[in-house]
């Protein structure tokens, strides 16, 4: 029985939008079933998706918070 968790910040996709909609969530869920079955073969019916929104001002990379590194690496020239 295969347990996956899918971590995605708590933003969204689309313009207005402030997290992830359910038709995405579903197709996230659609999506990791199907490889687990074509992979592992694994049935859809005992495989389990957990997503889990985190707000972006609870997560970071390179030191620093999410939201000032993405302001810090777009002001970088490429």
């Amino acid at each position: 029985m295969p347990i996956v968790t899918i971590q995605v910040t708590r933003e969204g996709t689309q313009q207005g939008a402030s997290a992830v909609t359910a038709q995405e969530k579903a197709a996230l869920i659609k999506g990791v079933s199907e490889m687990l079955r074509d992979v592992l073969n694994k049935p859809l019916d005992s495989t389990f998706v957990i997503i889990e929104e985190v707000d972006t001002d609870n997560w970071g990379w390179g030191g620093l918070p999410a939201l000032e590194f993405r302001r810090q690496r777009a002001a970088t020239p490429k």
